[in-house]
């Protein structure tokens, strides 16, 4: 990797802050766009931009084509079957929405069991809260050991005859770690559970493939690899998405509609109402294509070295508190921390007068941080642009939080 290179295929990462370029650790929110997605972005909007599926003039049929052909792309990069199993929604948020509305609601009922982590952002918590307030189902946890953040194995146990669905992220956007869900996967299979994976962490960092694991929905957002917001993708298997109701009823997801009845298109389409997301679309594609000719093998190398240099420095910062492992070998692209006595909403504000963008707060994830004990923490979360050197000068500005707020250690 030319990290010089890669960093110039980023304009804003050439924003000046405190009198100097930007830091941008807050890539677990959302990432910046390097030039290629967005010259397919101006590209579309200046030559192609149409209603797709709608017309037969050549601006439709261009919109058509870009919207259509930016699904084989996504089909090949997590390994789909088919084009069928891809649909397209608007974030993660939506994909994950669009499962449990329209498969845990209307296949589970009352005594089913629905087991999550403790350690799932709200989205991947909240939606199956009221799966089961609505079905009767109930809602179980798998916890983690609070020192090492690794799940407790005796809660596997959770799962068995009863259990319908079980949904969990391969990687944990405030616990950052490396975890194979292959064995999870493996156990809710053997007892006839749907398995739903969020891959919104996972999948800007490392390559997946959704017939490997074999997981029965997958999601993951455009905007944290490189896209543009607004777009998502459910990936789910082909029998199951048949078998569902529509989530949105309205423009393009029908076949024929009649005064009292209508029947709906075949998938993807049935899932895709109204007017789609074509300028996310070709950026998603763009993205895919960027990160692809980079290659993931480089990326996670590339991280790991950041998240190596990160912790081992705060390490050596003695009020500084790691959540979670502090083995960089099982870190994936983030870091979770506080600072002693000082709340984390001032670390950020005295990071970002020096220039350093990172992420406070609960990150969607109440439920863990109130099992961990912590009101909130900070977390640095770093992509393939991001270099060694803006590692130790956010660790050198970070080693002089506690000082700027008046503590004298």
């Amino acid at each position: 990797m030319n990290i010089e290179l890669i960093r110039n295929d980023f304009p804003i990462l050439k924003t000046i802050s405190a009198g100097r370029p930007l830091v941008y650790f807050d890539n677990g929110a959302t990432t910046q766009k390097p030039l290629p997605v967005l010259e397919a972005i101006y590209e579309y909007n200046s030559r192609q931009n149409g209603n797709p599926h709608r017309g037969s003039h050549v601006l439709a049929i261009a919109a058509s084509e870009a919207y259509d052909g930016s699904k084989e792309v996504v089909r090949k990069f997590i390994n789909a079957r088919s084009t069928r199993e891809v649909i397209y929604t608007r974030n993660t948020t939506e994909s994950l929405n669009l499962v449990a509305r329209s498969y845990g609601e209307t296949h589970l009922k009352k005594g089913d069991r629905i087991v999550i982590t403790v350690a799932e952002h709200h989205a991947n918590l909240v939606t199956w809260q009221r799966v089961a307030q609505k079905t009767g189902a109930v809602l179980d946890y798998i916890y983690i050991d609070k020192e090492t953040g690794k799940f407790k194995e005796e809660d596997f146990a959770k799962i068995d005859a009863k259990t319908k669905i079980v949904a969990f992220a391969q990687v944990s956007n405030v616990l950052g770690l490396v975890f194979d869900p292959k064995p999870l996967i493996n156990l809710a299979h053997q007892h006839g559970a749907v398995v739903v994976l969020d891959g919104a962490q996972s999948v800007p960092h490392q390559q997946v493939d959704v017939q490997e694991l074999d997981c029965d929905f997958f999601v993951f957002s455009g905007h944290k690899m490189c896209a543009s917001g607004g777009i998502g993708v459910l990936y789910g298997k082909e029998a199951l998405l048949e078998d569902m109701e529509p989530f949105n009823l309205g423009g393009d997801m029908i076949d024929r509609v009649e005064e009292q009845v209508t029947t709906f298109a075949e998938l993807p389409t049935k899932f895709e109402a109204g007017t789609p997301n074509v300028e996310g679309a070709v950026s998603l594609a763009a993205a895919i294509k960027y990160l692809n000719n980079i290659g993931f093998e480089e990326i996670e190398a590339h991280e790991k070295k950041l998240v190596t240099l990160a912790i081992e420095g705060m390490k050596k910062i003695p009020y500084v508190r790691i959540i979670g492992s502090d083995n960089p070998a099982e870190k994936t692209g983030l870091v979770a921390f506080t600072v002693d006595d000082v709340h984390p909403h001032d670390v950020s504000e005295l990071l970002s007068a020096a220039g350093i963008c990172i992420r406070t707060g609960h990150h969607c994830a109440q439920p863990l941080h109130i099992y961990l004990g912590v009101n909130a923490t900070c977390r640095a979360s770093f992509y393939f642009y991001n270099t060694e050197e803006e590692v130790a000068y956010f660790l050198d500005k970070l080693s002089k939080v506690r000082a700027a707020m008046g503590y004298k250690d």
